[in-house]
This record gives structure tokens, C-alpha cells and sequence, in this order.
């Protein structure tokens, strides 16, 4: 069994995919795991799609350096408007997630409560080639591959708190903007 960067908290509600030495770049996907983090299952996958679509762009925080601008950015929260469209990236993140979701299916979990509770992506080996330079040298030609991991988890149902008679006590700061705005009299 493979050992995850981190384990899920409820074992039972969340499932797991990792994809190792994948040849895909390392800085594009790394950027475009971290714009799915905390998304549910199905705004994540419908994200990447549009994403093919160029419909909405990726946001580049980290490896932003020569990287283009796009009105995109900004619909997806980058003020500085830098973002690209990693297509091969968001192939392979969309793969992962349907095998994850697949994997949610097995295991009986409810697909549709399903978000992205941790994603992770890992630089890998760097693998060689060659190219021939001018006057009769050679320089290195590496690929940046790289490792991705995910959970899913179900969303708890939140408990709510029980209504009880009391009023609460307010402090003076609250009761003196309530009091200017008029919605409470003194008397309260």
C-alpha cells in the first residue's frame, strides 16, 4: 500500500487516487491542483472542463513569472489578471478525479456530497534526453514530471444549535449601534 502525505480524518467517508511519475509538467500542474482544492466534486470537474473549453482560466500564484494576462484571471479571483489554460494538466487532473470518483462509487459514499479535502502534487525524477547544439554540442533536454494525490471526502451534515428561550446578554458596543440604528429600544 502506498503511503499519502496525509491521511483523511474519517477513513469511511473519503476515498483516494494518486498518479505517479506523470508526464505532465510539474508548475502547471501544481497551479491547477491548487485552484481545485476545497472545490465539491462536480464544480471541480465542470472547472477543468471549461478550462479545455478556454472558457476559464487557471490562475498562476506561485509560478507566475512570464506568464501572460487574461480578463479570466480576475473571475477566478487573481487581481493581477495572470492565468493560462494547462490543458494536458487538466486532462490528467480530470482523469485522476474520475478514477476518484470511481473509487467513492465502490466504496458506496454519496457523490454528490464529495469535495476535494486534499490535493497534492510532487515533483518527480527529472527524465533525460539530448539535443544537439551548434558546433558539435550538447545540452540536456529533461522533462519536469510529476506526482499528484488526492482525497475526497463526504461534507459533514452540520449540527444545529438548539433554540433556547433566553435572550442573549448584549455588550454595550452592540447595544449602543442597535440603539443608534433604532431597531432595539432601551427598554430591551
Amino acid at each position: 500500500m502506498v503511503k499519502y502525505a496525509r491521511e483523511p480524518d474519517n477513513g469511511t467517508k473519503s476515498c483516494k487516487a494518486r498518479g505517479s511519475d506523470l508526464r505532465v509538467h510539474f508548475k502547471n500542474t501544481r497551479e491547477s491542483a491548487f485552484a481545485l482544492k476545497g472545490k465539491e466534486l462536480i464544480k471541480a470537474k465542470q472547472y477543468l472542463e471549461d478550462v479545455l473549453a478556454h472558457k476559464r482560466a487557471i490562475p498562476f500564484r506561485r509560478f507566475a513569472k512570464h506568464v501572460g494576462r487574461t480578463g479570466q484571471a480576475k473571475n477566478e479571483g487573481m487581481p493581477s489578471g495572470v492565468a493560462r489554460w494547462p490543458v494536458k494538466s487538466a486532462e490528467f487532473l480530470l482523469n485522476l478525479l474520475k478514477n476518484a470518483e470511481s473509487n467513492a462509487e465502490v466504496k458506496g459514499l454519496d457523490v454528490d456530497s464529495l469535495y476535494i479535502s486534499h490535493i497534492q502534487v510532487n515533483r518527480a525524477m527529472r527524465q533525460r534526453r539530448r539535443t544537439y547544439r551548434a558546433h558539435g554540442r550538447i545540452n540536456p533536454y529533461m522533462s519536469s514530471p510529476c506526482h499528484i494525490e488526492l482525497v475526497l471526502s463526504e461534507k459533514d451534515s452540520g449540527v444545529k444549535a438548539e433554540q433556547d428561550g433566553k435572550s442573549r446578554k448584549l455588550t454595550k458596543s452592540v447595544m449602543a449601534k442597535k440603539l443608534r440604528s433604532g431597531s432595539v429600544s432601551k427598554s430591551a
